[in-house]
C-alpha cells in the first residue's frame, strides 16, 4: 500500500512555519523530522489520523522546532554581495569583468548579468571541484595501487561520496566549499573502497595509510557539513 501524497500546512507564529504532512499506512504514531539540509519540517502520521491531531502535536513541539530551525540558520541565495565559503574560507561575491570567474583572497568576481551570477558561480565551482577531486583521486589511487573507472559529481544530500563495485567514484561538488583537507579526506575515503568495499578495520587502516590521520576532517563533515547545503545557486 502506497503512502498518501504530501500536503503543506502551517504552524502559526512569527514567522509561520511550513509543515509537510505525510500520511503513511505503515505509521503507528506521529513522528516529527527536521531536515538539516533544507530545514523542511515533516510530520508523518497514521493514514486515518485527523489533521487537527497532527497540528496539536506540532504545536506541542513548537519551541523545539523553532530552536532547531534557528540553530540551522536560513538558506542563502547566492548572488552579488553574498558571502560563501570556497576552500574553507569566506569570500564575497562581486561583479566581475571579462569572461572568466576570478577568485582572490577574500572576493570572487563573477561577470555577466546579476540574475545569472548564482548559476554561473555554481557552474564554476563544479568545474573546480571536478579538477580538485580528480587530482586528489589520482594521487590516492596511485598510493593504493588501484585504478578507478570514472568520477561523477552530483549535488547529493545523504552522502559526500560513494564507490561502485566497478570502480566508479561519485562526489558531492559542494566539497569544494569545505576546507581542502576535508575534500582530500573524502577523496581518500572513496578511493580506499577500491580495495575494501566495507567499513572494516582493514578499510580504515587503508584510509590512514594513503591519507594520514582522518578524525579531524571526518569530524568537520559531521559537525559542519550540512551548512554547505544552505547555499542556493
Amino acid at each position: 500500500m502506497r503512502d498518501a501524497p504530501l500536503s503543506d500546512i502551517y504552524l502559526p507564529g512569527t514567522p509561520p512555519i511550513p509543515l509537510i504532512l505525510r500520511r503513511s499506512a505503515r505509521a503507528r504514531r506521529i513522528t516529527l523530522r527536521i531536515s538539516q539540509l533544507d530545514g523542511r519540517v515533516t510530520l508523518t502520521i497514521p493514514k486515518r489520523l485527523a489533521e487537527r491531531e497532527a497540528m496539536a502535536f506540532a504545536r506541542s513541539k513548537e519551541g523545539w522546532i523553532r530552536e532547531h530551525l534557528e540553530a540551522r540558520g536560513e538558506d542563502i541565495v547566492v548572488g552579488l554581495g553574498s558571502a560563501l565559503p570556497v576552500g574553507g574560507r569566506m569570500v564575497q561575491v562581486i561583479a566581475g569583468t571579462g569572461r572568466s570567474v576570478r577568485i582572490g583572497a577574500d572576493e570572487i568576481a563573477v561577470p555577466g548579468p546579476a540574475d545569472r551570477v548564482g548559476a554561473r558561480l555554481g557552474a564554476y565551482l563544479k568545474q573546480v571541484a571536478r579538477d580538485r577531486l580528480a587530482g586528489a583521486c589520482d594521487d590516492y589511487a596511485a598510493r593504493l595501487g588501484r585504478r578507478y573507472s570514472r568520477i561523477t559529481l552530483r549535488d547529493t544530500r545523504s552522502r559526500w561520496g560513494s564507490c561502485t563495485s566497478d570502480g566508479g567514484l561519485m562526489f558531492s561538488w559542494r566539497l569544494i566549499m569545505a576546507p581542502p583537507e576535508v575534500l582530500d579526506y573524502v577523496a581518500a575515503h572513496e578511493v580506499a573502497h577500491l580495495a575494501e568495499m566495507n567499513h572494516s578495520p582493514a578499510f580504515w587502516a587503508g584510509v590512514e595509510e594513503i591519507y594520514g590521520p582522518y578524525k579531524a576532517p571526518r569530524g568537520w563533515l559531521r559537525k559542519e557539513g550540512n551548512q554547505l547545503h544552505r547555499y542556493k545557486f
